[in-house]
């Protein structure tokens, strides 16, 4: 069902441009948070080496297993109730755990309240992303998911800058607030004239059951979420494990919050200029594919710097640069489906994305008990696997560049 033409805006700058790119930032900003804190926050609350260990992994599970509940949650809602309506009650309720989070003295207390946290992320981005693009002209939109992808890529280096600067009660106590006061701008911020048009369409709205009741459907929706699995095995595995890397091969001198900054660096610059380029080459396809080709080509240089013990600081840069693809990733993705159900899939999408790391992680794991190999060797064979379904994936997707957001799914 195509709808009438409606008002956009040509110029990225603008208000909802501007709040979906703070919001972002913000999002980004807390979810690397606590991998930044999670070393000093867990050793102040007692624990040490295996229990340590352990109660991080557990947390961070509980985080991403919320946000993958999260973005099913704000993804319906945004569909039936508006975009602004699921971005007001995402910002409150991770404010409100970040706050809390900056007063947890057990892990249990902070078990529950990373779930919160992970629950209300979950929609920042899917709704931003889908807010911009439904709210930019057709050729002009490219221009503005690239500021919010770059703002949520800088919000990743800011929290690994903070953890130089801030202890850990102070960071998060801050990203509560700031929370708030996105709230406050975001106010001002107007629902969408498309979702506006369909709100009293019969058409069903955040539907599950119409995403999965057509294979064509159904197939874009996981191709979507496989072309954005590598970036989270990049910065969840590669950079994450990179310390265990290094002492395994000998490599001196690696410090985590180095290589995770850079890679976010890289991030950031690939998602402003992969971009652009999509825009002057109009084509969303083509750029997917040369960033992918070179964030492979960047791995297989990270890997053999790893089998010469040497530095990792210049391939963290290049793998995130290619990985920068984030940005044109998640336009595609909104681009792909009809209005009333782009958040449902650009929320769960992107979260779902994220949270594929639990996955890998007993992937690599797996890989490595069953052939009795290195750490080194699992995760390679892991990323060969993400890597080819990712490509594969792109090049069976159609071009979506320059296509029309006024229309529904039937």
């Amino acid at each position: 069902m195509h709808l009438k033409r409606i008002k956009t805006y040509d110029s990225p700058f603008n208000i909802a441009v501007l709040a979906a790119g703070l919001g972002f930032f913000i999002d980004a900003f807390d979810l690397f948070l606590f991998n930044v804190y999670r070393v000093p926050s867990l050793k102040e609350l007692g624990l040490s080496d295996q229990d340590l260990t352990a109660a991080g992994e557990k947390l961070l599970a509980l985080q991403m297993a919320g946000m993958m509940l999260g973005g099913i949650i704000t993804g319906v809602i945004a569909d039936k109730k508006g975009r602004v309506t699921a971005l007001y009650g995402s910002i409150v309720l991770y404010s409100l755990a970040n706050i809390a989070n900056s007063f947890v003295h057990d892990v249990n207390t902070y078990s529950v309240i990373r779930f919160l946290a992970g629950v209300g992320l979950a929609g920042e981005l899917g709704s931003g992303i889908t807010l911009v693009a439904e709210s930019m002209s057709v050729s002009k939109r490219g221009y503005g998911t690239i500021l919010v992808a770059t703002l949520g890529a800088l919000g990743a280096v800011t929290a690994g800058l903070a953890g130089d600067f801030l202890p850990w009660r102070q960071a998060f106590f801050g990203a509560g607030i700031a929370g708030f006061l996105l709230l406050l701008m975001r106010v001002r911020s107007m629902e969408t004239s498309l979702f506006i048009e369909t709100k009293n369409s019969a058409e069903a709205k955040g539907s599950f059951k119409l995403l999965f009741s057509s294979g064509k459907r159904t197939f874009k929706y996981i191709a979507c979420i496989l072309m954005g699995v590598p970036i989270w095995y990049s910065v969840g595995l590669l950079i994450t494990l990179s310390p265990e890397i290094a002492r395994l091969h000998h490599i001196d001198g690696l410090k985590l919050s180095t290589c995770f900054i850079l890679f976010q660096v890289g991030i950031a610059s690939g998602d402003l200029s992969s971009g652009i380029l999509s825009q002057v080459f109009k084509s969303r396809k083509k750029i997917l594919l040369s960033f992918m080709v070179f964030a492979i080509l960047s791995t297989v240089y990270h890997f053999i710097r790893i089998g010469n013990s040497e530095s990792l600081v210049i391939t963290s840069f290049l793998m995130g640069l290619g990985c920068g693809y984030l940005s044109v990733f998640v336009t595609a993705t909104a681009e792909h489906f009809g209005t009333n159900l782009r958040v449902t899939v650009t929320a769960t999408v992107t979260n779902f994305m994220r949270g594929a790391v639990t996955l890998l992680i007993p992937l690599h794991q797996g890989i490595e008990y069953y052939f009795n190999i290195s750490l080194t060797r699992g995760l390679a064979i892991t990323g060969c696997i993400v890597w080819v379904l990712a490509v594969l994936s792109v090049i069976f997707l159609p071009e979506t560049f320059g296509k029309p957001l006024n229309y529904n799914e039937k």
